[in-house]
């Protein structure tokens, strides 16, 4: 018999989602980085054995939006708790039960399996887990409650045999080679936007938008044209960076981890230009794929 099933992992920013996912598919699909919101569409990473093909999808953090792009953010979260068979909610041994009651609610009105899971258990001790999975038996009285630390990799072998006990009986829903429901060009978008988060401070990481030009795939190699939208003038500047330094900085990281991704030759070309306040434009935004209803 196969089984297959939609594993949605939801939860707060910056509790270690796409660490998890990435542990749990063992690809490294979701760029996983120290900043919030890194994260803004959903990826599907996908899992296949012999009998088995579980869906896992990760969403962009839970928030209260500020700007057009962050309604699309959590569009894309809500949308996670129409599709699961199985809902993995994480949280961390810092986060509060009782932030974002709204969400909360609609977890707790779900009929599917909620495994909530506490991560970050290597920043705790025992009496303070103890007090906050009883918080949290209280918030979600249905969820099964895993502590874990994706970190260590401390308990996720025991998330992934619940996991396979949950999702139903099914044939699988993709092809059996298949790792992810997304293009080769988006992996592209997002470790370029990846390496900008990491060498870029404040606001910059998040007026960038990245669109792949040209994905040209030989035997051997790749030839990658990117374009960096900013919102203003004063961003192209700073992204550029004294002597173009910063701009090739970005570059030649993004291209050894592309390399490391596609096992191929990367030549990578990377162009900035200013596309004036797109976060706030729904034709801007649905060009670049956002989800805006």
């Amino acid at each position: 018999m196969h089984k297959a099933g939609f594993v949605n992992i939801v939860g707060n920013p910056n509790v270690g989602k796409s660490t998890l996912m990435n542990l749990l598919v063992g690809e490294r699909i979701s760029i996983a980085t120290f900043k919030a919101q890194t994260t803004r569409h959903r990826i599907m990473g996908i899992l296949n054995t012999d009998d088995m093909q579980i869906v896992f999808s990760d969403t962009p953090g839970v928030l209260k939006p500020n700007y057009k792009l962050q309604e699309s953010m959590l569009n894309f979260s809500e949308s996670a708790l129409v599709d699961a068979d199985v809902l993995l909610y994480v949280t961390d041994t810092i986060e509060q039960p009782d932030k974002n009651q709204e969400f909360m609610e609609k977890v707790r009105r779900l009929d599917v399996p909620v495994l909530l899971l506490i991560n970050k258990i290597d920043l705790s001790n025992q009496e303070d887990l103890v007090k906050l999975v009883d918080q949290w038996h209280e918030m979600l009285p249905k969820a099964e409650i895993i502590p874990v630390s994706a970190k260590a990799r401390f308990n996720v072998d025991a998330v992934m045999k619940r996991i396979r006990e949950l999702i139903p009986d099914s044939p699988p829903y993709f092809g059996k080679d298949q790792l992810t429901d997304k293009p080769a060009r988006f992996f592209v978008t997002e470790i370029i936007r990846e390496k900008i988060l990491l060498y870029y401070d404040k606001e910059i990481p998040y007026a960038v938008e990245v669109v792949v030009e040209q994905f040209k795939e030989e035997a051997k190699s790749i030839h990658i044209n990117a374009v960096i939208y900013v919102e203003r003038d004063s961003q192209k500047g700073i992204i550029i960076g004294k002597q173009g330094k910063a701009l090739k900085k970005v570059a030649t990281e993004a291209r050894k981890t592309l390399e490391h991704f596609f096992q191929k030759t990367i030549y990578l070309e990377t162009f900035v230009k200013v596309d004036k306040d797109w976060r706030c434009s729904d034709k801007e935004l649905k060009n670049f794929g956002y989800q805006l209803d």
